[in-house]
């Protein structure tokens, strides 16, 4: 599940090539992962519709009664088909008393919006999916892309609406730099151990938007200001809308505003040659998965302002290795389909890789915890207080809850309880991150977990909340 949100623009209307009755993508639509969110224009509510894999970047903008549709677009069924099964839910539902019935040429022309964004099936995503994999193909590193975005909108504060590129060139490294060293000063500013003595072996910090995740990040990596520059950074990710089944490596460096970071070349090719070659082609074989990954991303920009280039590089940042771990609570850590790169046989051949390499390696695990509210599925709002909201509030307290029992686990080292407690209760408020948690406990087996700080981060209107920790391991 995604914690970011896509920009809107300012204007949503666009033109689109009409359905097509012949083409069998339209007739049966088939909808790939999105992710949804809401809008307004002229001053009408609107649901915004983007591609929860970042290979399109085009938005749909349409009616929020568009939900009572997508459900349905499942490649299974016809036009027809779908627009009786819609309005047998309007004539039968109470709560959509009121509701106007689906017309076919309405849903026609939402198809046809659908296929020009690529957000169904069809030879306009299967384009643009080459191209992405081609684009990934040519170049060592990825550009960066939600910390550019961030740097970008810090500067367009200061320089207004007609802020060039070279402005956000020229000025959005320094503003990303001072918003980090303000976070740091703001969420360090009572701690009574504001600096670690010496470098940790793995650290937890979360992959939340800066925003809304500052106090976490600025208290895991501005305790790390004055220790030891690590050899080698090892990100260990969340595959929030990849196509991989199983632990997806990357085989390339990640640039930020900040510089580059490139490839922890010593990690990439002692992992591979532990692994074997079947293995180690499994674990790339989704590579592209890593594209636009904000669970990777997020983190190379702070490593790069708290370590600095690395030693005896001129401007080069430290090298960095990154893969995307699945959830554990599925198939006992086995891949989805077997086809995929297991916990196990991954866990087993990075624990002797980071053992072997000579130097010093920091684990990141790039972790957000609960996810809750009718963001995430749930039917009630969570804002307000008790007295009006006696629902709310308990989700509220119960994801809390669960997050203090599930962290007890973590913080005491017992990665194989955490994962058949989160498997025997499902998971009951939306941990993404279950998978680079355990992981990383596993790799490094530490003698000491330090939990340093616990926040959840929710919208006013209590559409939302997640929650995040910082923890280090020694």
């Amino acid at each position: 599940m995604s914690d970011t949100q896509p920009n809107q623009p300012s204007e949503p209307q666009r033109t689109w090539d009409p359905f097509d009755p012949s083409a069998p993508h339209h007739q049966k639509p088939r909808l790939r992962p999105i992710r949804g969110f809401m809008a307004q224009h002229d001053n009408q509510p609107l649901m915004g519709l983007a591609d929860a894999r970042s290979i399109s970047e085009k938005v749909v903008f349409t009616s929020p009664a568009a939900q009572l549709i997508l459900p349905h677009l499942t490649g299974e069924f016809d036009v027809d088909t779908i627009v009786k099964r819609v309005n047998e839910a309007v004539d039968s539902q109470p709560n959509l008393k009121g509701m106007e019935r689906l017309a076919r040429p309405v849903l026609e022309q939402f198809i046809a919006q659908l296929d020009d964004a690529a957000l169904i099936e069809g030879p306009n995503f299967e384009r643009l999916l080459v191209k992405a994999r081609a684009d990934f193909e040519s170049a060592p590193n990825l550009p960066p892309s939600v910390t550019a975005a961030f740097a970008d909108a810090l500067v367009q504060q200061e320089f207004g609406e007609d802020t060039t590129e070279e402005q956000k060139t020229e000025h959005g490294p320094k503003r990303l730099r001072g918003a980090f060293d303000a976070w740091i000063a703001e969420s360090l500013k009572q701690a009574e151990d504001p600096s670690f003595d010496a470098l940790p072996r793995a650290i937890v910090a979360p992959h939340i938007d800066y925003p809304r995740g500052w106090l976490n990040y600025g208290a895991i990596y501005g305790r790390m200001r004055v220790v030891d520059k690590p050899d080698r950074i090892i990100i260990l990710g969340t595959n929030h809308f990849g196509f991989g089944t199983g632990v997806v490596g990357c085989d390339k460096g990640f640039a930020t505003p900040l510089g580059v970071s490139p490839l922890a070349s010593d990690v990439h090719e002692a992992l591979s040659k532990r692994l074997g070659a079947d293995s180690s082609v499994r674990l790339f074989a989704n590579k592209y998965d890593h594209e636009r990954e904000h669970s990777i991303e997020l983190h190379v920009a702070w490593a790069q302002h708290v370590f600095g280039p690395a030693e005896g590089q001129d401007g080069t940042h430290v090298p960095v290795f990154a893969a995307l771990v699945h959830d554990p609570t599925v198939k006992a850590g086995q891949s989805y389909d077997g086809k995929g790169v297991g916990m196990a046989e991954f866990v087993e051949a990075m624990k002797a890789v980071v053992a072997d390499l000579p130097g010093r390696t920091l684990i990141v695990s790039s972790a957000d915890l609960s996810h809750v509210g009718p963001q995430f599925g749930d039917q009630v709002a969570l804002a307000g207080e008790e007295k009006d909201n006696p629902q709310g509030v308990g989700l509220r307290n119960k994801a809390i809850q669960q997050d203090r029992q599930m962290l007890e686990m973590f913080s005491k080292n017992k990665p194989d309880e955490l994962v058949a407690a989160m498997a025997w209760q499902r998971n009951p408020t939306r941990w993404c991150s279950i998978g680079n948690m355990v992981a990383t406990l596993k790799i490094v087996q530490p003698t000491e977990v330090r939990l340093l700080n616990y926040a959840a981060a929710m919208d006013q209107q209590g559409m939302g909340m997640v929650s995040s920790c910082a923890a280090a391991m020694f």
